[in-house]
């Protein structure tokens, strides 16, 4: 009997966290958190780690140069 209310706990406990994972997901408030706790972590774990993340996004907010049509 033991085993069953441990066992229907996790499955509660699964369920809970699968429907908290899509209610994240469609607000969008997933993807920026997630990536921000991550930059902590580098930041705290691994000091160039974290200049290599704030060089990535640096890349990424910059225009693509497009050539000249003469060229």
């Amino acid at each position: 009997m033991t085993a069953a209310a441990v066992l229907l706990a996790l499955i509660g406990v699964a369920l809970g966290l699968v429907g908290l994972a899509r209610w994240a997901r469609r607000r969008g408030t997933a993807g920026s958190a997630i990536a921000g706790a991550m930059a902590a972590y580098d930041e705290g774990m691994h000091g160039t780690a974290h200049d290599a993340f704030v060089e990535q996004q640096e890349q990424e907010r910059r225009p693509i140069p497009i050539e000249s049509p003469d060229t």
